[in-house]
């Protein structure tokens, strides 16, 4: 199970989906694309400062106060999150 932990500061996504064979789970696929995509758009887009480690299985997130763009790039994660949580409720877990 992927577990997805939003706090004020930091995201941390850890685990497997377990939805598919290794290299055809849609869930892991989805949920992996929309982190890396935040933290893409987040050093792209603006210039707020993040930190983040990934290996496998697990992805932290770390920053400080963010802009309102920032704000709005983590809104749109989390409203993607949610609708994968929804469809795959077993294979996807918010905190």
């Amino acid at each position: 199970m992927i577990i997805i932990q939003i706090k004020k500061d930091q995201i941390s996504v850890t685990g497997h989906a377990e939805a598919g064979p290794e290299g055809q789970d849609i869930v892991c696929a989805a949920v992996s694309t929309l982190t890396q995509n935040l933290i893409s758009s987040i050093e792209e887009l603006t210039e707020d400062k993040i930190s983040y480690s990934i290996s496998p299985g697990m992805v932290d997130i770390d920053y400080g106060e963010l802009s309102e763009a920032s704000k709005l790039l983590v809104d749109s994660f989390f409203l993607g999150i949610c609708r994968i949580a929804n469809s795959y409720p077993e294979h996807v877990r918010i905190q």
